[in-house]
């Protein structure tokens, strides 16, 4: 499988992803959780940021499979070719194999 590395970069100048999650909405389902003690202020923050460089990278591979396909809409085969082809997303290649196409 060869890696998409260079399709985000190419990509990436043209799309600006604009994703926000409130931190203290990421607190609070931290805390739901009995297993997590005490959080320290800046845990939320960075698991904030994290979040949205994930999503980020999502989309432009996403982007990227529906520029090759001559489309300007992301959809789900979009992504999940994408993440087939990415290296970067072997941990979701399970579950992009057990989601049924549509």
């Amino acid at each position: 499988m060869a890696s998409s590395q260079p399709k985000l970069t190419a990509i990436n100048s043209g799309i600006d992803v604009k994703t926000t999650f409130p931190t203290a909405r990421v607190k609070r389902i931290m805390q739901a959780d009995e297993d997590i003690g005490k959080v320290a202020i800046a845990t939320p923050t960075a698991v904030t940021m994290a979040l949205q460089l994930f999503i980020t990278s999502l989309v432009l591979i996403g982007a990227a499979e529906a520029h090759e396909s001559g489309t300007n809409k992301i959809t789900v085969d979009h992504l999940k070719q994408g993440i087939s082809n990415t290296t970067q997303f072997d941990f979701l290649h399970d579950l992009v194999n057990n989601t049924k196409d549509d």
